[in-house]
C-alpha cells in the first residue's frame, strides 16, 4: 500500500502584506497538520511581509511572482510554478481578482480550485467600477466556492449560488488564546506608551488605504480630542495616505495626541492598550483587527458599512459614517466612560465560530472531502 502523501495546496495571496488576509491564511495554516496538507504560499514580488522563514520552518514554502499590475508576467509566473509543483488544492483569497489564477489554475489541471471572497466594495472607492465588473465572472474557473460570512458570500457569488448550499462560509479565523484579554499585558504596554490609567486610549491598526476611510478616522480623533482632554490615540500602520495623515494631524494640532508607530507585526499589547478600536471603513469583509480587538475586551466602533456578523460579545458599535465625525466622537466618549469591567472574549469569540484552530481543522477537511468529489 502506497504512502499517503499530504494535500498539495496552493494559497494565492496577491500582495502579502500586514493585514487581515496574511493573518487568515496563517493562521489556517499554523493550525493544518502538516502531515495531511502542504501549503505553498504564491505572493507578489512586491509585498512587504512574507514570513518566509516562519512558513518553511513549518515545512511550506514560498514561490514569489511578478505583482498583478503586471498581469500577463503574473499569469505566467503562476503558470511556471503549477506545472512544476502539481498542485491537488488552489485557493484563492483576492475575492473579484481570483479570477486571473483560477483561469491559470484550470488550465494547468489543478483539479480543485476554491474562490474566496473575503471583502465587498464601496462606490466610494476608486477600485468599485473595476470590482463589479470582474465580479460578473466570479463563477468562472472555479469549482468550490467561500467566504468570509454570509454579506460577502451573497455579495460577491449571488444569492441564487448562496441559498443553494454552494458557497461555504468559513468565518474569519483568529488566534482567540493569543488576544485574550491580559491586564498585565495591558499595564505594560500603556507604561511603555505613557499612557495614564484614567486617560482613553482609542487606536486603529491596519492599512492606510481609500477602503479604511482614513481621513474620516482623523477626523473623529481630532474631535474626539476636542472633545475628551484625556483622549490619546494610537496609529498603526503604513500606505498612500500616510503622509494625508500626518499633515492632517500637523494642520489641526493634535499631534502631540496621537501616536504614530508606523507598521508593526507586535500588535497583540497594542490591543490590550486600547480602550477602543476604530473602524470607519467603507465596507470589509469580516475584518480580522474589529475580531481581535473585541476578543480583547476592547469596544470596537464599525462603521454601519460592516456587516453585523463582525460583532460577536456586545462590544461591537456601529455608527454610520453620514452622522458625521462629531457624533462619533461623542458615541466613543461615552461608551469608554461607562467605567465597564474589562475581561477576556475568548470564550465567546470560541462560540461564536472565530476560532482559528476548529476553522483550520474544518477547512483540512473540506479540502480533503472537495478532491474526493472530483474523483481524486
Amino acid at each position: 500500500m502506497g504512502e499517503i502523501r499530504p494535500i498539495k495546496v496552493a494559497f494565492i495571496e496577491g500582495k502579502m502584506n500586514s493585514g487581515g488576509k496574511k493573518t487568515l491564511s496563517m493562521q489556517y495554516f499554523l493550525n493544518f497538520d502538516p502531515e495531511k496538507v502542504e501549503v505553498h504560499f504564491i505572493c507578489d514580488s512586491d509585498s512587504n511581509a512574507v514570513p518566509t522563514e516562519e512558513i518553511e520552518a513549518r515545512g511550506g514554502r514560498v514561490h514569489i511572482i511578478a505583482p498583478y499590475q503586471n498581469i500577463a508576467k503574473n499569469m505566467s509566473d503562476m503558470a511556471d510554478v503549477f506545472k512544476r509543483e502539481h498542485f491537488d488544492v488552489l485557493h484563492a483569497y483576492n475575492s473579484t481578482m481570483n479570477l486571473f489564477p483560477l483561469r491559470v489554475a484550470k488550465k494547468c489541471g489543478i483539479p480543485v480550485r476554491i474562490s474566496e471572497s473575503l471583502s465587498m466594495a464601496n462606490e466610494r472607492e476608486p477600485k468599485t467600477v473595476l470590482k463589479l465588473i470582474l465580479r460578473r465572472f466570479s463563477k468562472l474557473f472555479a469549482t468550490h466556492y467561500m467566504s468570509c460570512g454570509e454579506d460577502c458570500g451573497r455579495w460577491q457569488f449571488g444569492d441564487a449560488l448562496f441559498d443553494a448550499g454552494k458557497v461555504s462560509v468559513f468565518k474569519t479565523a483568529i488566534d482567540s488564546r493569543k488576544n485574550s484579554f491580559d491586564p498585565v499585558l495591558r499595564a505594560r504596554t500603556r507604561t511603555e506608551l505613557g499612557v495614564a490609567d484614567d486617560e482613553l486610549l482609542a487606536g486603529f491598526i491596519g492599512r492606510f488605504a481609500a477602503q479604511k476611510n482614513p481621513m474620516f478616522l482623523m477626523e473623529v480623533v481630532g474631535e474626539l480630542c476636542k472633545l475628551n482632554p484625556k483622549a490619546k490615540f494610537l496609529l498603526i500602520g503604513d500606505g498612500e495616505y500616510k503622509e494625508q495623515i500626518l499633515t492632517y494631524m500637523d494642520a489641526n494640532s493634535f499631534t502631540d495626541r496621537v501616536m504614530y508607530l508606523g507598521r508593526r507585526e507586535d500588535i497583540v499589547g497594542f490591543y490590550q492598550a486600547m480602550d477602543c478600536f476604530l473602524l470607519p471603513s467603507l465596507y470589509e469583509g469580516l475584518p480580522v483587527v474589529g475580531l481581535e480587538a473585541q476578543c480583547a475586551g476592547a469596544e470596537v466602533f464599525f462603521s454601519s458599512e460592516i456587516t453585523t456578523e463582525a460583532s460577536f460579545c456586545g462590544q461591537g458599535h456601529f455608527i454610520s459614517l453620514t452622522d458625521g465625525a462629531k457624533k462619533w466622537a461623542e458615541e466613543i466618549n461615552v461608551v469608554c466612560s461607562r467605567g465597564k469591567e474589562r475581561t477576556s472574549r475568548t470564550d465567546e469569540c470560541i462560540a461564536s465560530g472565530f476560532d482559528s484552530r476548529a476553522e483550520a481543522f474544518r477547512l483540512q477537511d473540506y479540502y480533503a472531502n472537495a478532491l474526493a468529489e472530483m474523483g481524486r
